[in-house]
């Protein structure tokens, strides 16, 4: 497990708590996310699915969504909670905001395992 400071860990704490709203009635692969914007404020998202898997939200993406439409426009960290692997589409997305934007990822329980820099 990784040591976070507490501005990190409220975003890991945000994301599992976002994680719970999951819609995921296809793959019961329910992930939630979350970003803190440059300014400090803070966006969650979670996994929203489709019978159509091309028209399921990630929540990554669903977080960098809220995050978008409220105005942020550069990330400081994200982190995604559950789930499987985060697509290559997925940081794709995150690095529109900002190359270099940590990512934190942990497992269900909100336990860090991985960061990586997108």
């Amino acid at each position: 497990m990784l040591e976070l400071d507490p501005e990190d860990a409220k975003i890991v704490t945000l994301a599992k708590a976002a994680r719970l709203r999951a819609h995921a009635p296809h793959t019961g692969v329910a992930e939630g996310a979350a970003v803190r914007d440059v300014d400090g404020r803070t966006y969650a998202g979670a996994t929203v699915e489709n019978g159509d898997p091309g028209l399921t939200t990630s929540a990554l993406r669903a977080a960098i969504a809220a995050a978008a439409s409220s105005g942020a426009r550069s990330f400081e960290a994200a982190a995604v909670v559950g789930g499987a692997l985060v697509s290559a589409a997925d940081l794709a997305v995150l690095r529109e905001f900002g190359v270099g934007v940590p990512l934190l990822l942990a497992d269900d329980d909100g336990r860090v395992h991985h960061s990586v820099t997108t």
